[in-house]
C-alpha cells in the first residue's frame, strides 16, 4: 500500500514518493536519527510476505551493503515496520541517464566521462564479486557535479533468490512491473543473449549492458529495438545493432569497443570491464591530446552503409509482404490462417491516450470493411487531430480540418468518417474535402454510430441518445433516461445489422461514482428496450459476436443478432486492456465486420509536473514531485496549491495540498469516489470540490485541515463543473450540463439564505470556466456563441455589458490577483489581454502572446486541458508540464481472431 507524507518508517519519516519501479515504490525520507535525507524502497507486499525469499533478500542484501565506492549509490540497511519491508538507500539527486537521453545523442566528450565512471562501478563490483544484472540508463544518475552513480546494484538477484526461470518475462524487474507501460521494454532492451534465454550469466552480461548504454549515449537509439517483447528479444539473439547509427567522428578504439562489449558469444565478449575503462581512458587522453583523429574509416563505413540498405531493403520488403497479407485478408481470409498480432505506433511526436475523460475510449475506429484505422492523435503543441492509417500501408495520414476532434465512427461503407469538435458532429469524405457540420453537440462525446439509411446516433454525457440525419439538422432524442431507476447517460451506441436497432449502455449513479446499470437494444421504432446483460461497457457487433470489456479485458460473446441475445460463453481476447474516464467502463477497441480488432493496452504514462515559469515561458523551479495531476489551484495567499492527483491504488483521484515553499503535500479527501476541481474560498480556510460520491457530479465543501465534509448542492439531474468563489464569499460559480438541450450553461450559488441555485448565463450555447473577478463586479466564461470558443466579460449579477476579450478563440480563462489582466489560452498559448473593470464600462486594452504551454493530459477532465495558475504578483505561472519521456502504448491489431476461439 503507498505510504503517505508523514508515515513514520521505524527511524525514517515519508517525505515525498519519488518514483516507482519493478522492485517497488521509491520514496524520500528523512533519517530522524542521523538527520539526513534518504531513499527507501519498500517491498512489494506479496514478496514481503514470503519469508523464503525474504530472507534470501536480506542475505543477499548483506553482500550489497558491503559495496563501498564512489560511483556505487550506497545502501544503508533493511528496515521492518507496522508490516512493511524496505531497503535504505542512498539518496542521488540529478536526473537519470534516461533522462538525459530522452533529450538525444551525447557528443563524445559528455558520453565518455560518464561511460568510465560506470566502468569504474562495474569493476568494483565485479572485483567483490557482485553483478549489477539490471543496469540500464534508469539506473544511473548523474549528479549536478557530473558525479554518475550506479543504482540498484544486485536488486535483480536480491529479488530473484537462488532459483533460476527460463522464463526471461519472469525476471522481478519484468514481472514486478508488468502493468508500466515502457517498463518491460525498457529492461529487455539491455538484457545479454544468455540472460534472454534465461540461462546462468556472469560478468560478461554486465559488459553486454554497459555496450548497449554506451551505443544508446553516443547514437540516442537503443541498440536493440522492437514494439513488442518478442521483437527487442529477436533482435538481441539474432540481429546486429545499426552501426551506422553511430556518429561519423566516433573514434575507431570505441567502435571496436562496442563490438567486443556486443558479441552475442561471451566467449568472444570482452572478458573484463577493466579492459573497457582503460580503452576509454587511453580514447579521451588521445582526443585531448588530438593523437586520434576523429575520422570514420571509409572502407567500412561504407560496408556498414550496405549492410544497413540491405537490411533496409528486406524490412521493406517484410512490410510489404505483411501489407499485402491484411489487404488480402480484408478481401477474402482462408479458415485455417492463423491469429496474428501487430503493432502501430502513434505519429511520431504525439500520443494517443486521450487528455479527455469519458471520451477516453473512442480514440480509434476500424472501418467496416478492416482497411482503414482512425484515431485521434495528441501533439506535443496539444493540437488534436484525426488520423487515418491504411493497413495496406506503413504509415499514417493527418486529417485536415479536424483540430479538436474526438470519438471518430465510419459510415456503413467505409468512406466516410464522423467525429465531434469544437461542440459539433462533422462528418467528412476520407478520400479529401472539408468537414460538414451535422447538428450541434455540446458536451462530452461518448459515442456515435452509422446505418445504412444514413441516420446517426450519436451520445454526449449526461444526456439520452441523440439521433441526426447524415444531411443535419436539429438532433431529437432516441431514448429516454429511466430517472427513476437513477439512469444519468445513455453511452456508446452501436446500430446492429437490421440497422433499425442498435445497442448502448445505461450509465447510473451507485455508492463509489458512475457504473453500468446494463447494455441494452433499443429501436428506433419505439421506446421499447431489452436488457443484454447487467453491467456496462461500450459494445461491438461482428460476425455474430458481441465485444465488450469485462474487469479490463476484452471479451467476445456469441450473440444472436436477430433474436437480440446472448448465445453463449464469453471468451477473453486481450488483458489489460485501456479503460477510460473516470467511470473506468469504456475500453479502448474497435472491430471491423471483416474480423480484424484493434485495441490498446495499459493505462500508458501520463504524469505531469509542477514547473513555475516566468512571463516567457522559462523553467524557473519545480513544486513537488511528478504525478498523475488532474487540476491546480493556488490559495488567495499563494503559499499553497491544492492538486488533484490520482491515486495509484485504487485509480481515482482525490485533492492533495502542497506546501508551496516546501514542496511537501497532505492530502484533504480520501473517499473511493473522484474527487476534483478544488476552489479555495476566498480566506483560503475551506475548499469546494466536486465529487462523484453520488454517482453524479455534485458540490461538497470542507474546511482546509478539518474532518468533515458538507454538501454544498445536490441535484442528481445534472453534472456540475466548478468555477469561482467570489471575493465577498457569497456566491459560488458553477456550471451545469442540461441534456435536454445539449448544452452547458452557469449558474449562480448563494452561500446565504435558501442557497437556491439560479442561472447566470442560460443560453443556446455552452459557456462555462466562468470565473469572479477580485473586485466581485465581472464575470469572465467562455463561450461558443460566435461558432468557436472565445473568451467574453459580462458584468455581475446581471451578465449585461458583455465585451469579447479573445482575437482568435480561447479557453481557461484566469484573472490576475490585481484584476488589471486576463489570461487564457489560444491554441496552445498563454495570452495576457490588460483590461480595466473599475469603471462603469469594462475596458480591453493590448493582447498580446507569452509563451507556448505544454498540453497536459488527464483521464478527469472533461476538456483538453492547459493547467495553470498565476503568483500574485502575475510575474511567475505555475504550470502542470508532461514528463518528458511520457510516451503512449501502441495500439494492437489482431488479425483473424477466429482462430484462436478454436485452440
Amino acid at each position: 500500500m503507498p505510504l503517505v507524507t508523514g508515515t513514520r518508517l521505524g527511524a525514517y519519516e515519508i517525505l515525498a514518493v519519488i518514483g516507482a519501479g519493478g522492485m517497488g515504490e521509491v520514496y524520500r525520507a528523512r533519517d530522524t536519527k542521523l538527520g539526513r535525507d534518504v531513499a527507501i524502497k519498500v517491498l512489494p507486499e506479496a514478496f514481503a510476505a514470503d519469508p523464503d525469499r525474504l530472507a534470501r533478500f536480506k542475505r543477499e542484501a548483506q553482500v550489497l551493503a558491503a559495496l563501498n565506492h564512489p560511483n556505487i549509490a550506497a545502501i544503508y540497511g533493511l528496515e521492518e515496520s507496522g508490516g512493511a519491508s524496505a531497503i535504505v538507500m542512498e539518496l542521488v539527486e540529478g536526473p537519470t541517464l534516461a533522462d538525459r537521453l530522452s533529450q538525444g545523442a551525447m557528443p563524445l566528450d559528455e558520453a565518455l566521462p560518464i561511460a568510465h565512471q560506470i566502468a569504474e562501478a562495474l569493476e568494483a563490483a565485479h572485483e567483490q564479486g557482485v553483478m549489477h544484472r539490471d543496469l540500464k540508463p534508469a539506473n544511473i544518475k548523474v549528479r549536478d557535479d557530473g558525479v554518475v552513480k550506479v543504482l540498484d546494484f544486485g536488486l535483480a538477484k536480491a529479488f530473484a533468490g537462488d532459483a533460476t526461470d527460463p522464463n526471461v518475462t519472469n525476471s522481478p524487474t519484468m514481472s514486478l512491473a508488468a502493468t508500466r507501460a515502457g517498463v518491460i521494454l525498457g529492461t529487455a532492451a539491455y538484457m545479454s543473449p544468455e540472460q534472454a534465454r534465461g540461462k546462468a550469466v556472469d560478468k560478461r552480461t554486465d559488459i553486454w549492458a554497459f555496450g548497449c548504454v554506451l551505443f544508446e549515449m553516443l547514437t540516442g537509439r537503443r541498440a536493440f529495438e522492437g514494439d513488442e517483447i518478442a521483437d527487442i528479444l529477436g533482435a538481441i539473439m539474432r540481429a546486429e545493432p545499426d552501426w551506422s547509427l553511430l556518429p561519423a567522428g566516433t573514434p575507431p578504439p570505441i567502435r571496436r569497443l562496442l563490438r567486443r562489449c556486443l558479441a552475442k558469444d561471451r566467449k568472444n565478449r570482452l572478458p573484463e570491464i577493466g579492459t573497457a575503462r582503460l580503452e576509454i581512458d587511453d580514447t579521451a587522453a588521445q582526443l585531448s591530446d588530438g593523437a586520434v583523429a576523429a575520422v570514420p574509416h571509409l572502407a567500412a563505413h561504407s560496408r556498414e552503409r550496405l549492410a544497413w540498405i540491405s537490411a533496409a531493403a528486406a524490412v521493406v520488403a517484410l512490410i510489404a509482404a505483411l501489407a499485402t497479407a491484411i489487404g488480402l485478408y480484408t478481401q477474402r481470409l482462408p479458415e485455417e490462417t492463423r491469429a496474428y498480432r501487430s503493432s502501430i505506433l502513434p505519429p511520431p511526436d504525439t500520443f494517443i491516450v486521450s487528455p479527455t475523460a469519458v471520451t477516453d475510449a473512442g480514440r480509434m475506429a476500424l472501418s467496416p470493411n478492416g482497411q482503414h484505422l482512425a484515431f485521434v492523435a495528441t501533439a506535443s503543441d496539444g493540437k488534436q487531430t484525426l488520423w487515418v492509417r491504411p493497413l495496406n500501408e506503413g504509415s499514417a495520414r493527418p486529417l485536415n480540418g479536424t483540430d479538436g476532434a474526438s470519438s471518430p465512427f465510419w459510415s456503413p461503407d467505409s468512406r466516410f468518417l464522423a467525429f465531434f469538435a469544437d461542440g459539433k458532429l462533422k462528418r467528412l469524405d476520407v478520400a479529401g474535402g472539408p468537414a460538414v457540420t451535422l447538428s450541434d453537440a455540446a458536451g462530452p462525446a461518448v459515442g456515435g454510430t452509422w446505418n445504412r439509411d444514413d441516420i446517426i446516433l450519436f451520445a454526449l454525457n449526461g444526456s439520452p441518445l441523440q439521433r441526426v440525419s447524415v444531411s443535419g439538422g436539429k438532433p431529437v432524442a432516441a431514448t429516454v433516461l429511466d430517472t427513476q431507476a437513477g439512469e444519468t447517460s445513455h453511452w456508446s451506441p452501436l446500430f446492429l445489422p437490421d440497422a433499425r436497432h442498435f445497442l448502448y449502455f445505461a450509465v447510473t449513479g451507485g455508492a463509489g461514482g458512475t457504473q453500468g446499470r446494463g447494455v441494452y437494444v433499443g429501436s428506433l421504432d419505439s421506446n421499447e428496450k431489452t436488457l443484454v446483460f447487467d453491467g456496462g461497457s461500450n459494445t461491438q457487433y461482428a460476425a455474430g459476436y458481441l465485444f465488450f470489456v469485462r474487469d479490463a479485458t476484452l471479451m467476445a460473446q456469441p450473440f444472436d443478432a436477430n433474436q437480440r441475445e446472448l448465445t453463449g460463453n464469453a471468451i477473453p481476447l486481450a488483458e489489460q486492456l485501456y479503460v477510460g474516464g473516470t467511470a473506468r467502463l469504456r475500453g479502448v477497441f474497435s472491430v471491423s465486420e471483416s474480423g480484424v480488432i484493434a485495441f490498446q493496452t495499459g493505462a500508458g504514462n501520463i504524469q505531469s509536473r509542477l514547473i513555475w515559469r516566468d512571463r516567457a515561458g522559462k523553467p524557473l523551479s519545480q513544486v513537488g514531485d511528478a504525478a498523475e495531476y488532474g487540476e491546480v489551484e493556488l490559495s488567495p495567499d499563494g503559499t499553497q496549491a491544492a492538486v488533484t492527483i490520482l491515486d495509484g491504488t485504487r485509480r481515482t483521484f482525490d485533492i492533495w495540498l502542497y506546501d508551496v515553499a516546501r514542496g511537501l503535500r497532505t492530502r484533504l479527501t480520501s473517499d473511493p469516489a473522484d474527487d476534483m476541481e478544488a476552489t479555495w474560498s476566498p480566506d483560503g480556510s475551506r475548499i469546494v470540490f466536486v465529487s462523484r460520491r453520488k454517482g453524479i457530479q455534485d458540490i461538497y465543501e470542507k474546511p482546509v485541515g478539518g474532518q468533515d465534509e458538507v454538501v454544498l448542492l445536490e441535484d442528481k439531474s445534472y453534472n456540475k463543473w466548478l468555477g469561482t468563489w467570489s471575493r465577498d464569499g457569497r456566491f459560488l460559480l458553477f456550471s451545469k450540463a442540461d441534456p435536454v438541450v445539449t448544452r452547458i450553461d452557469t449558474w449562480l450559488l448563494p452561500l446565504f439564505g435558501d442557497r437556491k441555485p439560479r442561472p447566470y448565463l442560460q443560453t443556446t450555447f455552452t459557456n462555462n470556466f466562468a470565473k469572479f473577478s477580485p473586485n466581485g463586479r465581472w464575470v469572465v466564461y467562455r463561450s461558443d456563441e460566435s461558432g468557436r470558443a472565445e473568451i467574453y466579460v459580462a458584468s455581475f449579477p446581471n451578465s449585461e455589458g458583455k465585451r469579447l476579450i479573445s482575437t482568435a478563440g480561447g479557453a481557461f480563462p484566469r484573472w490576475s490577483r490585481d484584476g488589471r489582466e486576463i489570461f487564457y489560452v489560444s491554441a496552445s498559448t498563454l495570452m495576457a489581454a490588460t483590461v480595466n473593470g473599475e469603471g462603469a464600462a469594462f475596458e480591453v486594452g493590448a493582447v498580446r502572446s507569452l509563451f507556448n504551454l505544454p498540453a497536459t493530459p488527464s483521464r478527469i477532465s472533461n476538456y483538453q486541458g492547459w493547467r495553470y495558475d498565476v503568483s500574485i504578483d502575475s510575474q511567475r505561472f505555475l504550470v502542470e508540464t508532461p514528463v518528458e519521456q511520457a510516451t503512449s502504448p501502441p495500439m494492437t491489431l489482431l488479425v483473424n481472431w477466429t482462430a484462436g476461439l478454436k485452440k
